[in-house]
């Protein structure tokens, strides 16, 4: 019945011998290092943030000993990670508990009382002090959508009843279906001079998110057969078989920091099976590149690079690969391929500790040939790194938010089933 299923979507069933990887038993020193970039990371979530509005900078300098990077533009999505970083640093004794809550709570008054929105959307990116959207940029679904990720791992992890009624009135306010604009599929976004982009969350990548968080939303929901309205194309390379678009890796990793996909599958795949396949394809497609890639050094994603910023990976080949590395690559896909994507970690500290490591771990990208090192972490890069490694050592952000009912109830209408 299954096979039968996902042969009428188009889609080829993933083989299991490449799916599957063997259990992760961690040694001393692997927990070592995993402790030293979570702590990292949290001390980014925590120094790289305005104290008043919670909101968490786009990037900031690596050298910076502490201060708050004079750049002010803050990222929706940033400051997701950061609510979902506030609640690891919390379980894990980083920062003071009491301390830890009150940034919690003025971080979800500002989004609920003070910071623009548009039925329930905010704008990509906003001045960290004042909430005054930054440029041109859009009222983003996606990026609304990792913020309020964010905002229920903190509704369900903190026992306080401000966080949790200011969490909950976030959600709620949200209009999925307007983000619709009448159509099968979301729109990217909207802004305001020029109304709803064009390009609309209609393949399979990081969009998993947005269609669970709508279908299991308690005000404006949307029905669960929109699940079924984005594509799920297949790409076959050097023998692996999988779900994904001509995408960077990321967007095998970004909703399933939060969702919990393991042992369940809807009527087309199991998708954390699927990012394992991804990451392995991934792998061998840096490796294909042996003049750049090795064992201790690949992976690539949507990152800076000696040029500047750009969506790349593979496969296929996308953007200018030059052999630039990227740490949150293989640091988000750590549940997915543990000991491949901590061998390459620890590797690149250990060679290149000195100028690609700082005060919040690994640079965002790096290229020893060409002696270019990243100034700066992107909160994105350092959040998902994060996240997954949590993950991986504990499981700790999947149970929390899986806790959430809407969130549970979203995969149950999806379709998805125990495995």
């Amino acid at each position: 019945m299954i096979a039968a299923t996902a042969a009428a979507a188009g889609c080829t069933l993933l083989p299991e011998g490449l799916a599957r990887t063997l259990p992760w038993k961690p040694t001393p020193a692997d927990e070592r290092f995993l402790g030293e970039l979570e702590r990292c990371a949290c001390l980014f979530f925590w120094e790289q943030a305005s104290p008043a509005t919670g909101q968490i900078l786009d990037r900031a300098r690596i050298d910076l000993n502490g201060a708050l990077d004079p750049r002010r533009m803050s990222s929706i999505a940033a400051t997701g990670f950061g609510l979902t970083a506030l609640c690891i640093a919390d379980s894990r004794n980083y920062v003071p508990h009491a301390q830890i809550v009150e940034r919690v709570r003025a971080t979800l008054d500002f989004h609920l009382n003070k910071l623009p929105e548009v039925h329930g959307f905010f704008y990509h990116f906003n001045d960290i002090e004042t909430g005054a959207r930054i440029g041109n940029c859009e009222l983003s679904s996606i990026d609304t959508s990792l913020l309020l990720c964010g905002v229920l791992t903190a509704r369900a992890y903190f026992h306080d009843t401000q966080i949790q009624s200011l969490a909950q009135q976030i959600y709620e306010r949200v209009d999925w279906p307007w983000m619709l604009n009448g159509g099968k599929t979301f729109s990217m976004g909207w802004k305001p001079e020029s109304g709803f982009l064009n390009s609309r969350w209609n393949h399979y990548c990081e969009l998993m998110m947005i269609y669970l968080l709508a279908i299991g939303s308690p005000t404006n929901a949307i029905a669960p057969e929109y699940w079924n309205n984005f594509t799920r194309p297949v790409i076959h390379y050097a023998g692996f078989s999988y779900i994904s678009g001509n995408d960077p890796l990321f967007t095998h990793q970004y909703s399933q920091a939060w969702f919990d996909f393991r042992h369940k599958r809807d009527a087309y795949a199991n998708y954390f099976d699927n990012s394992v396949i991804a990451t392995r394809a991934h792998k061998a497609f840096c490796l294909n590149y042996p003049k750049w890639y090795s064992q201790d050094y690949w992976g690539i994603s949507a990152s800076d690079f000696d040029g500047g910023y750009t969506a790349w990976g593979g496969p296929p080949a996308e953007g200018p690969i030059d052999g630039t590395v990227v740490p949150n690559a293989a640091a988000g896909s750590l549940p997915f391929l543990p000991s491949d994507c901590l061998t390459v970690l620890r590797n690149l500290r250990a060679k290149w500790g000195a100028r690609a490591w700082g005060r919040y771990g690994f640079v965002d990208a790096f290229h020893p040939a060409a002696d270019w090192y990243d100034p700066d972490v992107l909160g994105i890069d350092q959040g998902i790194s994060l996240l997954m490694a949590e993950n991986l050592r504990s499981g700790f952000v999947w149970n929390t938010f899986m806790r959430n009912p809407e969130c549970a109830r979203a995969m149950r209408l999806a379709g998805f089933r125990r495995e």
